[in-house]
């Protein structure tokens, strides 16, 4: 095989690849001997066909796919040999090819731009640690345990108030008229959180054990009889009983209830918990600064055609004229995401960073672990789908490059208490913010100008027209 390398402009290159009728004419041979083993003609014993008759049979298939084969090798290996790195799917054209021709063909390849990547230990970052103080994690505690309301009876002389528990049989009739499923027993509801019917359980304020009440209600869209709804409902309720909130105590019980080993466990467990919602966050705040040292990183102009594919991802869903109107700004960030993968991708090349499948199955696992009962969902989504495991493999990949560059960056390591996380959280919130809304006025801005553009056009074009049309 042999190759050569012809520069066009910019990052454009073609690569005229010559492949001797030599080669291709034992390739052919090889691929006979292969069908000769299993092919079956009447008039000849099994692996007995002569290879005459079997090229006359299958000749143009079987020259058909051997060539396909070997242009798919032959362009990955020319590839390689010239250690070009395509941006986008190398074109193919067909010079030359036939039995008993050599073949010819040329790959028109649109290369990567060179990537001058600097010492990643000029790269900043601020690494964040959550300390969560004591009365912090209890406080948590007790929210949990004012949630979890614990119901007790009282007394038959006890009237219902908001926020108790009440239980009562009930029949109910409209207009006078029974129904299927018009009778419930032991029915509770919490007075105050209106679950049942609108309106129905204020009715129940100020009754008692063994009360009988009429409640009055117009019975909802998402009544199971369709036939009634918006028709007036009557409830004959008989109360079974009325129980009343009782402050859980928060101790090694409570605890317990929670699947901790005792209250001083649960502390440790609410206060990793606590610590993990910030983690995420930080860690976002700490990438995005990394990613903000590492656009300082040059690199070579990018394909054109590398950045309309980009825009095309990012323009998912708009419309013709929001595409129009975000133009710039599209291709801006297609620059800026493009420019960044090409550079992370760099640091993670040269320093061999990658991937184990086993990583990968981790990840899955660690999915299922937190959606308890939809493991099987899971699995059959990644199996159905391998650009989900191919993502997942990226995201894993990126991950593991950033993880590598904070390993070798200056990093600024700061502790934190909850009230300084959230402070410091909210504060990039509102600077992604800003950020976006002075996109969205450059973009705004750019329209309106171009509309009083065309404003100031078209009157002289309307002159030009009154002037053809006199004469």
């Amino acid at each position: 095989m042999k190759v050569t390398v012809e520069n066009k402009k910019n990052l454009e290159k073609n690569l005229k690849v010559l492949v001797d009728k030599t080669t291709i004419n034992k390739k052919l041979e090889e691929k006979y001997e292969q069908i000769k083993k299993d092919v079956v003609l009447k008039g000849f014993r099994p692996g007995k066909v002569p290879t005459d008759i079997i090229k006359k049979q299958f000749g143009k298939a079987v020259y058909g796919e051997v060539i396909d084969k070997i242009l798919k090798e032959s362009s990955a290996k020319a590839l390689d040999e010239k250690k070009i790195r395509p941006a986008l799917q190398p074109k193919i054209d067909l010079k030359s090819f036939g039995e008993g021709k050599d073949l010819e063909y040329t790959i028109s390849i649109t290369e990567f731009p060179e990537v001058k990547l600097d010492s990643l230990d000029k790269i900043k970052f601020d690494e964040y640690e959550i300390k969560i103080d004591d009365a912090e994690t209890s406080k948590r505690i007790k929210e949990i345990a004012k949630s979890q309301k614990n119901f007790i009876e009282v007394d038959a002389s006890k009237v219902a108030n908001e926020g108790d528990l009440i239980s009562f049989d009930y029949k109910a009739t409209v207009e006078g008229n029974e129904f299927d499923g018009n009778e419930g027993k032991n029915t509770q509801l919490e007075i105050g959180k209106d679950l049942f019917i609108k309106g129905f359980d204020k009715q129940l304020l100020k009754s008692k054990k063994g009360d009988e009440i009429q409640v009055e209600v117009i019975l909802p869209e998402n009544f199971p009889k369709k036939e009634l709804v918006g028709k007036k409902g009557i409830f004959r309720c008989k109360i079974n009983f009325v129980k009343k909130p009782k402050e859980v105590e928060v101790n090694d019980e409570f605890a317990k209830t929670l699947g901790a080993k005792d209250l001083n466990d649960l502390k440790k467990i609410i206060s990793k918990q606590i610590n993990e919602e910030f983690k995420n966050s930080l860690n976002l705040i700490s990438k995005n600064q990394i990613l903000k040292g590492l656009e300082q990183i040059k690199v070579g102009d990018l394909p054109q055609t590398l950045v309309d594919e980009e825009v095309k991802v990012l323009g998912q869903g708009q419309t013709e004229d929001e595409l129009k109107k975000n133009k710039t700004n599209l291709e801006k960030n297609a620059s800026k995401r493009i420019k960044l993968g090409l550079i992370l991708n760099e640091i993670g090349e040269k320093n061999k960073i990658k991937i184990d499948p086993n990583e990968i199955q981790a990840e899955i696992q660690k999915q299922l672990s937190m959606m308890p009962g939809q493991e099987k969902i899971i699995m059959d989504y990644y199996k159905k789908n391998p650009s989900a495991s191919a993502s997942l493999r990226g995201s894993l990949y990126e991950e593991k490059i950033i993880n590598f560059i904070k390993s070798k960056g200056k990093s600024n390591k700061r502790i934190l208490n909850k009230i300084e996380a959230e402070k410091i959280i909210k504060a990039e919130n509102e600077k992604n913010l800003q950020e976006q809304k002075k996109i969205s006025a450059t973009s705004t801005s750019k329209i309106d100008k171009s509309k009083s553009k065309k404003k100031e056009n078209k009157a002289p074009t309307k002159k030009k027209a009154k002037k053809v049309s006199k004469k």
